[in-house]
């Protein structure tokens, strides 16, 4: 079952950051983006900080489900093609 952050906002994004190193970690491939309820530019910090963990590992992470406003403020940030691709 893939780990499934419910917020990632400034406010919550250190908590979810911890709990999604520790998924990864634990194995885990998948990251379900599909049941959040806030982001803003604290989700794409946390998105590319899972990546460079898991890429450190010598693992792979994939991003489900992401919103079409995230996808967005990943363009923004000219991210997008690397978390998305």
């Amino acid at each position: 079952m893939a780990f499934a952050p419910h917020s990632l906002t400034m406010s919550d994004a250190n908590s979810a950051l911890a709990q999604g190193c520790a998924a990864i970690l634990a194995g885990e491939s998948q990251i379900d983006l599909s049941q959040l309820t806030g982001a803003d530019s604290s989700a794409v910090a946390a998105l590319l900080a899972w990546q460079r963990l898991a890429k450190g590992a010598g693992k792979t992470i994939a991003f489900l489900g992401a919103s079409a406003s995230l996808k967005s403020l990943a363009k923004l940030y000219g991210v997008d093609d690397l978390l998305f691709a």
